[in-house]
């Protein structure tokens, strides 16, 4: 199977509202160049180094989306170019990607990471760290970054019905932020990837990552 048929045949099975992210993250260029030739223009990386190594190289008109962890000391070299932060999980990082934003000029976008998933390695905060960081006065004086949305990773399990939850909570918090908070712009749910995307498409979610099954296992 090719890159093209394959994201041929995953576009034809999500809905209209459903933004599709190819995560490009240890692929060449050769192989997001055949994803771009098919009309893919979103794509996910998770080292900062790399996915400016590609941006220089491809495109101007692809848009960069960073889901993997972000170091603080790293945000300035993307902060010229990234489209959408996925991992955002504490104000000091919002704080750094604000500071890198108005140095470049920009009103960088991003998601907060929330904690669903039962396990230790995922970072993220909880629901009451995330109201915190959203009525905080340092929050509100962010001008150069905006918050479209939530991403949350789920547990890597066989388990269909506990990855469901996880989703279905993450939604949940989503709704309650949106009835909450008065935030412009909030209406993306990052969650699903290759494995179980379409439950989470099923359980609300507005944005996917999948990799595997558009570039082939590594």
């Amino acid at each position: 199977m090719s890159i093209q048929s394959n994201l041929n045949t995953i576009k034809a099975t999500l809905p209209e509202h459903v933004t599709l992210v190819a995560v490009s993250k240890t692929k060449p260029v050769s192989d997001l160049m055949e994803a771009y030739e098919a009309g893919q223009r979103i794509f996910g990386e998770n080292k900062i180094q790399e996915m400016t190594e590609k941006w220089e190289q491809m495109p101007k008109d692809i848009q960069w989306h960073m889901i993997g962890h972000v170091q603080s000391n790293k945000v300035k070299f993307m902060a010229p170019y990234v489209t959408l932060i996925h991992g955002v999980d504490s104000l000091k990082l919002l704080q750094e990607i604000n500071k890198q934003a108005l140095k470049n000029n920009r009103i960088i976008d991003c998601l907060l990471q929330i904690y669903i998933a039962e396990e230790e390695s995922k970072f993220g905060l909880d629901e009451n760290e995330l109201n915190e960081l959203l009525t905080s006065a340092e929050f509100k004086e962010l001008k150069n970054i905006r918050i479209l949305g939530l991403m949350g990773m789920a547990t890597f399990t066989e388990d269909q019905s506990q990855i469901k939850k996880e989703f279905t909570h993450l939604k949940n918090i989503f709704d309650s932020i949106q009835k909450s908070q008065d935030i412009k712009d909030f209406t993306i749910i990052s969650m699903g990837m290759s494995g179980d995307y379409q439950l989470a498409i099923e359980c609300g979610s507005t944005m996917v990552r999948i990799g595997s099954s558009i570039f082939g296992g590594r």
